[in-house]
């Protein structure tokens, strides 16, 4: 008898998996945007998120995925009202069929949300790097893994993406919001930064800490800050403080040393030098024009 083997023929060969997240967002979660040149894809596990790809912003509820090509500029943020939680999975895929993830989200059904719960399984499994940490982006692996658990990764992702093939439902675009939403996620960025700022006066706040602190990019708090604002992070902070010494100047309550101190300046000649820069009078002359306007 005679035989033949058959090569199988393959859809979707994932090879390389760089990151598996499950997080838990605060409702106040920004996340400024990257791109790089591998599929991502987010799942909303519960609650809500909105997100921007390239030009268009769309609000994915429960149960949605979206998927994003390589090199395409993506950001997500909660709206505030809830605390979303999100799957986030991003991985080398070079087939031809991944073509049919341009540009759409999908609502999954019972079977492809249990096949990401296996997905997410296996992945505690298979590292020991934590899942929820954002700031965590390299996988490590366990030295104890679980018995095949990355090859289940891979088929459960390639299952994945055929039986969302094969259904073929999805959302494109109908969830397209208007520029405004992301204005107004902007706004709210910049003024809880500069309701911070003014809690803060009396500290040297520099723009690492405050990307920390608000979990944005150092690019993406600049631009939106010079495009709210019409200046810098930073020149805005000084302005506040400067805009805070003339109301003590006024008050009468405090000598020079005093207010450089309150404000955090590390000397009152580094105060006098500032205050002089931004408003064109050394503190002595601004409050000798007080009492004369007085």
């Amino acid at each position: 008898m005679h035989y033949k083997s058959m090569p199988l023929r393959r859809e979707f060969n994932i090879n390389k998996i760089v990151t598996i997240h499950y997080y838990e967002f605060s409702k106040d979660f920004t996340f400024s945007g990257e791109r790089h040149n591998f599929w991502e894809f987010l799942y909303v596990d519960e609650g809500q998120v909105e997100v921007a790809a390239e030009k268009n912003n769309f609000t994915l509820s429960q149960g949605e995925i979206i998927f994003h090509k390589p090199n395409e500029l993506h950001s997500v943020w909660a709206n505030r009202k809830t605390a979303p939680n999100a799957i986030v999975i991003c991985f080398e895929c070079n087939s031809p069929s991944m073509k049919f993830f341009h540009n759409k989200i999908f609502s999954l059904g019972d079977e492809e949300r249990g096949i990401l719960a296996n997905i997410i399984k296996e992945a505690y499994n298979a590292y020991c790097s934590p899942l929820g940490d954002p700031e965590k982006n390299i996988l490590i692996r366990k030295e104890d893994q679980v018995f095949g658990c990355e090859q289940l990764i891979k088929a459960y992702l390639e299952i994945l993406l055929i039986t969302i093939v094969r259904k073929g439902k999805f959302l494109t675009y109908k969830r397209k919001l208007s520029s405004t939403v992301k204005e107004n996620n902007e706004n709210d960025i910049v003024q809880r930064i500069i309701e911070f700022m003014k809690r803060n006066i009396s500290t040297n706040l520099s723009l690492k800490e405050l990307c920390h602190f608000f979990n944005v990019g150092r690019t993406y708090l600049t631009c939106i800050f010079k495009r709210r604002t019409g200046m810098g992070v930073i020149e805005y902070f000084r302005n506040l403080k400067i805009e805070q010494a003339k109301i003590l100047i006024r008050e009468g309550n405090h000598n020079f040393t005093e207010i450089s101190e309150l404000l955090g300046y590390s000397s009152v000649h580094y105060f006098s030098r500032h205050f002089k820069q931004a408003t064109g009078f050394a503190p002595t002359n601004y409050a000798r024009s007080i009492k004369i306007r007085v």
